[in-house]
């Protein structure tokens, strides 16, 4: 049973940078791996956002003594969204049960990761609804919610598509955080367009459209060392001042409202 200082819901970037991992010393403080988010709820039970390198670290920490479950979504199915999964030593247990959820066809899924998925009802507490995201090929974001907090996910997304913004701001408007592409700076961008991802620009205006409390930016570029992160998070804060940037191990804890 969950003690009173167990948050009902708590999150952790396990990896933060976006295209490929990026492990150099000038990274050390963001952290290097690709995109994984590890949400917990007060009775242990474990929800993903994706399964970059960051899933190995996970992996490695779980128990192995009891049987897991585990939910997995997916936001799409490019290289660094997908490749610590081989990796990811709980696969490799058969007392173990993975769930897995996407916008894409059981049949390409089963291609894509030569593995099984299952249908069951959602396995935890937490309302989860999806929203399409403007990114080569496709891909979903998700919005969570739990105990009267929300978390909204919305990574490897290009704003300039009216009704897709338009949407996003809708399922996002009054979420306590909103995780959120800032790839580029708008400088960037200009060599960018349709690469299927943001500045921190964009996700500051998404931020204030939704009425967000809190702003993280994430899916860094592996070219961004530590301290260029730090002068997007400075300039990001100017315009929004409840604004961190993610980095590898970040965790943050959300409490069940006092009756």
């Amino acid at each position: 049973m969950p003690g009173a200082n167990t948050p009902c819901m708590s999150l952790q970037f396990r990896g933060v940078r976006g295209s490929l991992p990026a492990p150099a010393p000038g990274n050390l403080r963001y952290g290097g791996n690709t995109t994984c988010l590890e949400v917990r709820l007060a009775d242990g039970q474990i929800l993903l956002i994706d399964a970059g390198t960051g899933l190995r670290s996970l992996g490695s920490e779980l128990s192995s003594t009891e049987p897991l479950s585990l939910s997995l979504l997916f936001t799409h199915f490019h290289w660094d969204h997908i490749q610590g999964i081989p990796f990811f030593t709980p696969l490799y247990d058969k007392r173990n049960h993975l769930d897995i959820y996407t916008h894409r066809p059981v049949a390409e899924v089963r291609e894509i990761l030569e593995g099984q998925m299952s249908a069951p009802l959602f396995p935890v507490p937490i309302r989860v609804t999806p929203f399409p995201m403007n990114h080569p090929q496709g891909a979903s974001g998700y919005r969570l919610d739990c105990a009267a907090h929300s978390i909204v996910h919305a990574c490897d997304h290009e704003p300039g598509v009216r009704e897709i913004d338009d949407h996003i701001a809708r399922v996002a408007e009054g979420a306590d955080v909103l995780i959120c592409d800032a790839q580029y700076t708008p400088e960037e961008y200009e060599k960018r367009r349709g690469w299927g991802h943001g500045t921190w620009k964009d996700a500051v205006t998404m931020a204030r459209r939704a009425g967000v409390k809190q702003l993280v930016l994430t899916h860094h570029d592996p070219d961004h060392d530590d301290a260029f992160v730090d002068d997007i998070l400075a300039r990001a804060r100017e315009e929004f001042p409840a604004t961190l940037a993610a980095s590898e191990g970040l965790v943050l804890s959300f409490w069940r409202p006092q009756p």
